[in-house]
């Protein structure tokens, strides 16, 4: 046998090394990545060891020829020699191949200058040699045969060894030359092993239990070939099976047991079927996934137990010793080369990746892998395959999808994306082999492309999310700080991204900074809006949310774009266009509006509650207007002074649009407060014109005599000319007579008057406005004061004040009924009007109680109906009345109504009241110049009532606009005049009737 000359080998003799729990790297006890082949539930770990080594002895054995060590005993098997017998070894062709350096330490060397060595550098792959301990004492040192590492490597004791090897003598006698692959060797084994080679009973009968569980693995649970769980075989092997698991059976040949078990074996383990290749080789471990299982404890021994990250020098003729299990496993070389590159990948990952070599070897076997994968459609090796780059591919990807958090600081001391590169390097490989067995995968040739587009696509999110997470739990939380800091650290991210992982990843895709970059703009922006979603208002939070945002944004186009224009491929210019827009401006836009339409909701309402329950009852004496002014006021106010807090220069574009609601609102307020009638409705009907009654002296003593019991009370007595002397009832002391529907007009004034003040106060608030606004609001305003203004007037004049003005004065002679009653009233009730009005609405009041004054007295003067006349004596009475009259509002509040005012006003009345100075000639002729000469003709043409008329001549028409030169005017003077002339022009010209 050859032998390898070791510096500082193990003795021969020395103890074994105990199998612990703690060193285990099979593939199943792995704790950081799964056994991908799947599992037999009966025979754990350290059973599927022992199980692989025993047939690894037995099938070495037979290829060696038969015993050559000695009759008493069957040696180990060995591989020849690789080198000179000087001590050293040659170079590996399978490390030389798999990119593994020969790393073996020289021979010379002392242990302790070993052992430096390997401290100063801990990625030095060290062998076997190099880690034995001292030698024996009083015996010398020799050289490790190949089998002698194996079964160190597999953790087999001396003492299990030699039982095997003396077991396997016994069993071979008179059958040298016999295959491996006929022999059934639990079955060998149980027949030749007896309890007295144990420690003791127990141990006994856990070996031959592990046995039966073995062959029930490979025959009955994991067959190679088709099998019916009903055959009379597998029935007589249960029950056998069942015993063994009470108590340890007898193996002699003797035994019922044994002789069933025996041919129970032998009938399942020598069927043949499709797949089963024929010959007389047996099938008892070559099932799935029983022989890959098995396999891979072989080919872990390649790995030294003491640096497990070194692949043993040895390594060459261990594998050729491993190859002669392949007939007894069913293994082929597709099958041996999934199982070696997973063995790599796995010592790579459970040595914690710091040793680049493994999955540099990794890689190197997976070329073959995929050559093979291409031509070989075996079943066994479809699963193994499958299972086992599966297992590569998903363990890879786990890491990849977050690449930034596993590779942030690097492995072992390496640079950050050595790791990653590795790993980016296995997981392509693995998943495009699949990919191309695939026969539906249409996407092959852009397989790595696409996967690396989805690793940055699921890390960056990963990455972004750990960022948002961290960002919630600082500070207070709250969700503008929150966002403005992320969007920094966004963009930090990218910047890592570019600098340490993009050069990595453009070795697989053309653009991968462009994908990194989308990615985390649409991140942000799923998060952005969100938060836009929860707010209705600009605060100078969310301003400077999107200020970051629209930095962040304007960074991340740049990255896009520069790292696309590098790019000829058509998919990076598609990546581009998957950055939409955060459109920061018209987000603006869109949440003023929104919070626009909002406030005008919330006027809108308060306006529609106004029309529904406005009583126009003031609050109080200091607020002597409507309730809902007040609500609706500062509600505006708030709307224009929350505007005019939001620091957003769009608002500027937007203001007009904010003045132009709350000024329809406002125009449609006054139009309500503004809607209270027209001040026709309280102008009383024109009575008919009559021409006077000239009574006889005896009536009209008569009439004088009755007329203190028919006047109204409101006039107060008018006999014996207490009118004159007296004042017309000086005793009695008028009181305001103003009604509670002329106060709640006063109310719309102060109304009106409050909405006005508070336009100019709202438009100064507009500080982004250039200009006055609101300029039709106001103009509304204004017109509707001089409106409800007008109709309180004639309310107060002609429906509070009509007993003693329109109904009172004048009433059946001047001199009895002159004015100072009405007077007093009147000032009476214009004190009480500016007690109650705002100061800016008591002129325009004043003004209009004014001009309804003159009216009603000129309404007295010329529809006064039948009730009154005047005589052309009586116009100085009248004419001072009119004076008293004007003075009163001259004289009212401090100027209220300017002087020039009050004349210009009362001009027209005037005139009309100069009218009863004239004579009846003169207003004959006046009348004549208003209308036309043909009917002065007709009018003096004859004495009676029936000559050269030719008909009633129509009554010229009236405008109740009353002035000196107006033809109705004249005419209604002389209705009025009490004389003979009058009355017959009115009845030759007109025909009159009299009054009754």
């Amino acid at each position: 046998m050859g032998r390898h000359q070791r510096s500082g080998s193990l003795s021969v003799t020395s103890s074994a090394t105990p199998s612990s729990d703690a060193t285990e790297l099979d593939f199943a006890a792995a704790a950081d990545v799964g056994c991908p082949f799947g599992r037999v539930d009966a025979l754990g770990p350290v059973e599927l060891r022992e199980t692989a080594y025993e047939i690894f002895f037995m099938s070495c054995r037979s290829s060696s020829g038969g015993n050559t060590g000695g009759a008493a005993e069957v040696s180990s098997p060995v591989a020849g020699p690789r080198g000179g017998g000087g001590g050293g070894v040659g170079a590996s062709r399978v490390k030389k191949a798999l990119g593994l350096k020969a790393r073996r330490l020289s021979s010379s060397s002392s242990s302790l200058a070993a052992s430096a060595a390997m401290a100063a550098q801990p990625m030095m792959v060290r062998t076997l040699s190099q880690t034995s301990g001292p030698a024996s004492p009083g015996r010398g040192r020799r050289p490790m045969t190949s089998a002698e590492i194996m079964r160190q490597q597999m953790r087999v004791t001396e003492q299990s060894d030699a039982r095997l090897r003396r077991t396997l003598m016994r069993a071979v006698v008179g059958q040298v030359g016999r295959r491996p692959d006929t022999i059934v060797l639990p079955l060998e084994l149980l027949r030749q092993l007896k309890p007295a080679e144990f420690a003791d009973g127990e141990e006994y009968h856990q070996w031959q239990f592990r046995q039966v569980k073995l062959l029930e693995a490979g025959l009955i649970l994991h067959p190679s070939l088709p099998l019916d769980r009903l055959n009379s075989a597998v029935l007589r092997f249960r029950e056998v099976m069942r015993a063994t698991e009470i108590r340890a059976i007898d193996t002699a040949k003797s035994s019922d047991a044994m002789r069933t078990l025996t041919s129970a074996v032998h009938a399942l383990a020598w069927r043949s079927g499709v797949g089963s290749g024929g010959g007389d080789a047996c099938h008892w471990a070559d099932g799935y996934p029983l022989n890959v299982l098995l396999y891979a404890s072989l080919l872990h021994a390649i790995f030294d137990q003491r640096e497990c990250t070194v692949v043993l020098d040895e390594v060459d003729e261990l594998l050729d010793l491993i190859r002669k299990t392949w007939p007894t496993l069913g293994v082929t070389r597709p099958v041996h080369n999934v199982c070696l590159a997973w063995a790599f990948f796995q010592q790579y990952v459970v040595t914690g990746q710091v040793e680049p070599e493994l999955a540099a070897a990794a890689l190197a076997v997976l070329a073959d892998v995929a050559a093979d994968a291409r031509g070989t459609r075996d079943a066994v090796y479809g699963k193994a395959l499958l299972g086992a780059l599966g297992a590569m591919q998903e363990w890879s990807e786990k890491r990849l999808l977050d690449y930034h958090d596993s590779y942030e600081k690097g492995i072992g001391g390496a640079p950050p994306t050595e790791g990653m590169e590795i790993l980016l390097s296995i997981s392509l490989a693995a998943g495009k082999i699949i990919a191309d067995r695939d026969a539906a995968a249409d996407d092959a040739d852009n397989f790595a492309g696409d996967r690396v587009d989805y690793y940055i696509r699921c890390s960056m999110k990963n990455a972004f999310t750990k960022i948002l997470e961290s960002g919630m739990g600082d500070g207070d939380g709250e969700p503008g700080v929150v966002l403005t800091q992320l969007a920094r650290d966004t963009e930090e991210l990218a910047v890592v991204e570019r600098r340490s992982f993009s050069p990595v990843l453009r070795r697989w895709h053309p653009a991968p900074v462009a994908v990194a970059a989308v990615t985390l703009h649409g991140c942000y922006g799923v998060v952005l809006r969100q938060y836009l979603g929860k707010v209705t208002i600009l605060t100078e939070e969310l301003v400077r949310v999107l200020q970051s945002a629209s930095r962040m944004e304007k960074a991340m186009a740049q990255m896009t774009a520069e790292d696309a224009a590098d790019c000829r491929d058509d998919r990076a210019k598609a990546i581009v266009g998957e950055m939409e827009p955060y459109e920061v401006d018209s987000v603006v836009m869109g949440l003023l509006k929104v919070w626009m339409d909002d406030r005008f909701k919330i006027t809108m309402d308060c306006l529609a509650r106004a029309k529904e329950t406005e009583s126009w009852i003031p609050k109080s004496k200091d607020e002597p207007f409507a309730g809902s002014a007040m609500e609706m006021m500062k509600l505006a106010k708030y709307t224009v002074d929350e505007f005019s807090e939001i620091p957003a220069s769009a608002k500027d574009e937007v203001v007009q649009d904010l003045v132009d609601g709350l000024e329809a609102i406002f125009q449609e307020y006054i139009s309500f407060v503004a809607s209270c009638g027209a001040k026709q409705n309280y102008l009383p009907p024109l009575p008919p014109l009559t021409r006077c009654n000239q009574d006889s002296g005896f009536f009209k003593l008569w009439r004088k005599a009755v007329l203190p019991s028919c006047q109204a009370p409101e006039g107060g007595p008018r006999g014996g000319g207490v009118g004159v002397s007296g004042g017309g009832g000086s005793h009695h002391i008028p009181r305001p007579s103003i009604s509670r529907g002329t106060q709640r007009l006063y109310v719309r004034l102060n109304t009106l008057e409050y909405v006005l003040t508070h336009l100019h106060a709202i438009d100064k608030s507009l500080v982004a406005a250039p200009a006055p606004r609101f300029d039709g609001a106001r103009a509304a305003a204004k017109s509707a004061i001089a409106r409800v203004a007008e109709v309180a007037a004639f309310r107060l004049v002609f429906l509070d004040s009509r007993h003693s003005f329109y109904h009172g004065l004048y009433l059946r002679g001047v001199a009895d009924t002159r004015i100072r009653p009405a007077l007093r009233a009147l000032k009476q009730n214009l004190t009480f009007l500016v007690s109650v009005l705002a100061d800016r609405a008591q002129p325009v009041a004043v003004r209009e109680v004014m001009r309804a004054s003159f009216e009603a007295f000129l309404m007295v003067l010329l529809a006064g109906g039948g009730d009154r006349s005047f005589a052309r004596g009586d116009h100085a009475m009248v004419e001072e009345d009119f004076r008293s009259l004007r003075r009163a509002f001259c004289t009212c509040g401090e100027g209220l109504v300017p002087e020039e005012v009050v004349a210009r006003e009362a001009e027209a009345a005037e005139r009309v009241v100069e009218l009863m100075a004239r004579p009846t000639d003169a207003l004959i002729d006046a009348f004549g110049v208003a209308t036309s000469e043909s009917i002065v003709a007709v009018g003096r043409g004859g004495d009676d009532g029936d000559g050269g008329y030719g008909g009633v001549t129509p009554v010229p028409p009236t405008s109740r606009r009353w002035d000196a030169a107006d033809a109705n005017t004249i005419l209604r003077v002389l209705c009025h005049r009490d004389d003979e002339a009058a009355s017959q022009f009115l009845k030759r010209t007109f025909q009159l009737a009299k009054r009754r």
